[in-house]
Formats: structure tokens, sequence, C-alpha cells
């Protein structure tokens, strides 16, 4: 637990970024979200140290073709998909070619965003108008249903990484998620 207080967040993602470079990245990613368990503390751990928070959400950027985690989001609150989704792409622009997400990244302003950084946006438009079919009609295909490949990931750390964190400090569970995805980084380039 030492190591997770003596090496700042920055150093940790840097050690992330390096083993997404370990893949061959193809510049399709997609993007998802995830809640991790806290591992549950006793009653009056909780009350004494005012501990209410009981998931991290997690969000994640995933090479669909390596399922390589590029870039990994940590919140104890319940902010939007847009805006973390945002958030994350804009770290990794440069590497994009497309983006496929879910509706719950339905945001105008995040497809404008994306085309402007060089990004094709794969997000299906909520139905609210008649038009939005013949948008989502142009979105299907087979680079937008590889996003289910986050989704495959989250599920390959759950099982072998497990699905709830140890730490009871929030940067500490920030720092103990980022470093389960640099060992399914690893451990996904060393497995032929």
């Amino acid at each position: 637990m030492k190591a997770f207080d003596r090496l700042k967040t920055a150093l940790w993602r840097v050690l992330l970024r390096l083993s997404a470079q370990l893949h061959d990245p193809s510049g399709h990613a997609a993007i998802d979200a995830t809640f991790f368990d806290r591992e549950t503390a006793s009653k009056h751990y909780c009350r004494r140290t005012n501990y209410r928070v009981q998931t991290l959400k997690t969000t994640a950027l995933v090479d669909t073709e390596t399922q390589a985690i590029l870039d990994v989001h940590c919140s104890t609150g319940k902010p939007h998909d847009t805006q973390l989704g945002w958030q994350v792409a804009r770290r990794n622009a440069g590497d994009l070619a497309s983006l496929a997400a879910d509706k719950g990244y339905d945001w105008m302003e995040l497809r404008k965003k994306l085309r402007e950084d060089g990004v094709r946006p794969l997000i299906k438009h909520r139905i609210f108008r008649p038009i939005d079919h013949a948008h989502n009609a142009r979105v299907d295909g087979p680079r937008y249903r590889q996003r289910a490949m986050c989704e495959t990931v989250f599920s390959t750390i759950k099982r072998t990484l497990g699905d709830a964190v140890r730490a009871r400090a929030w940067f500490r569970e920030f720092r103990e998620i980022v470093l389960k995805c640099v060992v399914h980084n690893i451990k996904r380039a060393v497995t032929p």
C-alpha cells in the first residue's frame, strides 16, 4: 500500500500508456463504463470515517482489435458519460481514427469535438425524431459492433483480478484500478 502513496497518479498513467504500447494499436477504439465495488468494511468503520460511496465508476478506452486498455478514468461520483467520454477521448484524440460508444454517450457537442480532432464518432443517437433512425443506420456497421470489446475487457478484469478494490482512500482505489488495467495489458501482450 505504501507504493500507492509514493507514486503519483500521473506516473501510474504513464505506466498504463507504456503497457498499452506493448500492443500494436489499430486506431479504432470503444469507450464504456462499469462499476467496481469498494470492499465492504465494517459498519463501525463506515460510520467513523464517513465512508458512504459503495462503488467506483470506471470509464475505459479500449482498442477494439487488441483489447488493450488505452486510458481509464475513475470517479466516486456519478458524472454523466458524455462528459467523461470527452475527457478520455481528448487525451487520446491524436491516436484515434474512430471511437465507438453506446447511446449513453449521445451528445452533439461530443460528436462535434471528436470530428474537429479528426476522430470519426460511432455513437448511436437516442430516438427522439424520425431523422435519428437514419443517423443510426449510418453508424451501424462492423466498427460500431466492436464496442462490445469494452464489456469483454471489463468481464476479463473482474473475473481474473476481482471486481472490488481493497484500498480505503479514494486516490489509492483509483491507482489500484489503473494497476489492474496495466496488469490486463501485460497479460494480453504475453499470452499468444
